[in-house]
């Protein structure tokens, strides 16, 4: 069975990252550590040393020259003390078969650096991109959300309907042309989907959909599944008095049950 080694990255803005090395913890990996992208070009971390790869949410940049935009260029551009790009380790990284969850200003970095969707196995190309709201502002509260269950993403299995906090000014989805929707329709690519509580359908309407993202998409997938971009936050959610009605006795499926399948995943390798 393999361990599970969960490395957070953080800096530059990101501010979530100890909320999601906890929600890591809480869902069973076995070493979770946190660290800067300036250890990462120090080579003080290295990917190759983890399968569990987190990219927390966060003002990431200050979300300057478009959310995660200066970051994306970090990553391709900015190499190790060895040398070697940092693009050319996530490369390596996923060939080890190892897991990616980005949340928020995560999600926002991993489609700028076409890591999401890779809609036909085309890697490291710019398919989508993550904009203002359509409510143009700051979107701070809880959707419903459902599953692909025809999805490949190994975060998703098994799961229907999740209930999570949003708090993002930049959400809604824009795809580079609609041939490129279509391939996420057709490969199952979306792995949730913003519904109507009422008539469990995916929507566009605000403020079940809080963004304005076309097919409600609220979260994507790659073809391999093993990475994850979503919007809303699961670290958020760890524990049943994060859920905004608790005192009343309501409660759902903790965000956290993500990451356990993610791991479930790694461990089953």
């Amino acid at each position: 069975m393999a361990k599970v080694k969960t490395l957070v990255i953080t800096g530059h803005g990101t501010n979530c990252e100890k909320e999601s090395a906890f929600a890591a913890r809480q869902a069973g990996s076995d070493q979770t550590d946190i660290t800067y992208f300036s250890d990462l070009v120090s080579e003080k971390y290295v990917l190759a040393d983890y399968n569990f790869i987190i990219f927390p949410g966060g003002f990431l940049d200050g979300d300057e020259l478009g959310a995660a935009q200066a970051a994306a260029l970090r990553w391709r551009y900015t190499k190790t003390k060895s040398g070697i790009s940092l693009e050319e380790e996530l490369k390596k990284f996923l060939a080890s078969q190892g897991i990616i969850l980005g949340i928020c200003n995560g999600f926002q970095l991993l489609v700028k650096l076409g890591l999401l969707p890779a809609a036909g196995g085309r890697y490291f190309e710019r398919q989508v991109s993550l904009s203002h709201n359509d409510s143009a502002k700051f979107e701070d509260r809880w959707v419903h959300l459902k599953c692909n269950q025809e999805s490949p993403c190994v975060f998703t299995q098994g799961l229907d309907e999740l209930y999570l906090p949003v708090r993002h000014g930049e959400g809604k989805l824009i795809a580079k042309n609609e041939k490129v929707l279509t391939e996420l329709q057709q490969a199952n690519l979306i792995a949730l989907q913003y519904i109507d509580p009422k008539t469990k359908q995916p929507t566009q309407h605000y403020p079940e959909n809080p963004n304005g993202s076309p097919l409600g998409i609220a979260a994507l997938t790659d073809p391999s599944g093993r990475i994850l971009g979503l919007m809303p936050h699961p670290e958020a959610y760890n524990h049943p008095t994060n859920h905004p009605q608790w005192t009343r006795g309501e409660k759902t499926i903790l965000g956290t049950a993500l990451l356990e399948r993610g791991i479930q995943y790694l461990r089953r390798l």
